[in-house]
């Protein structure tokens, strides 16, 4: 879906799909050159990280493994709940591994905080983790971010994967959402 065909529903387009394309490209050559010689595991938070997953997968001139892991502290609402549940699991064992947690927005941080934390309780060789996005202004808990596309100012957005209430994922840009949508 292009920004055209939501229009009236966006305050402005933050990041174009190909801007976002020329960044996890420059994201994904800088993670090869960490990992180079490293067995890699990339883990996507569903759902809002699989654009940004399988775009990242596919910009790796390298040999990846992906896994998947559904958390969540929203709800149905625009701002974080504050309690974090797994609603999916790891099938994969990482004891010893090099994981790299891949998301599309870090907010409040609450999520990957908790989420860093339990990863690392598993005994891997490393957890890293790599956003698209990032909201400075709204964190609440800080997160050791090893790898930003961009930080962004404290506005509601949605596209390429970030959504309001299971709309505006596929949106292949990212821009703000106006209020009206969601009545902010």
């Amino acid at each position: 879906m292009d920004a055209a065909h939501v229009e009236s529903d966006l305050v402005n387009v933050l990041y174009t799909e190909a801007q976002i394309q020329e960044r996890i490209g420059e994201l994904a050559a800088e993670i090869e050159r960490d990992y180079e010689g490293k067995d890699l595991l990339i883990v996507g938070v569903l759902r809002g990280a699989v654009m940004v997953m399988a775009d990242m997968a596919r910009a790796l001139s390298r040999h990846v493994e992906m896994d998947w892991m559904a958390v969540s502290s929203y709800g149905s609402g625009t701002k974080s709940s504050g309690v974090v549940r797994i609603l999916k699991d790891l099938d994969s064992d990482i004891s010893g591994r090099h994981v790299l947690v891949v998301d599309e927005i870090i907010d409040s941080g609450l999520t990957l905080t908790w989420l860093t934390a339990n990863l690392t309780s598993r005994s891997p060789a490393s957890v890293e983790i790599c956003t698209l996005l990032r909201k400075p202004e709204a964190q609440k808990m800080p997160v050791d971010v090893k790898y930003v596309g961009w930080d962004i100012p404290n506005e509601f957005v949605v596209g390429y994967g970030l959504d309001y209430r299971e709309n505006y994922r596929n949106l292949r840009d990212i821009g703000t959402l106006a209020p009206h949508v969601y009545g902010g």
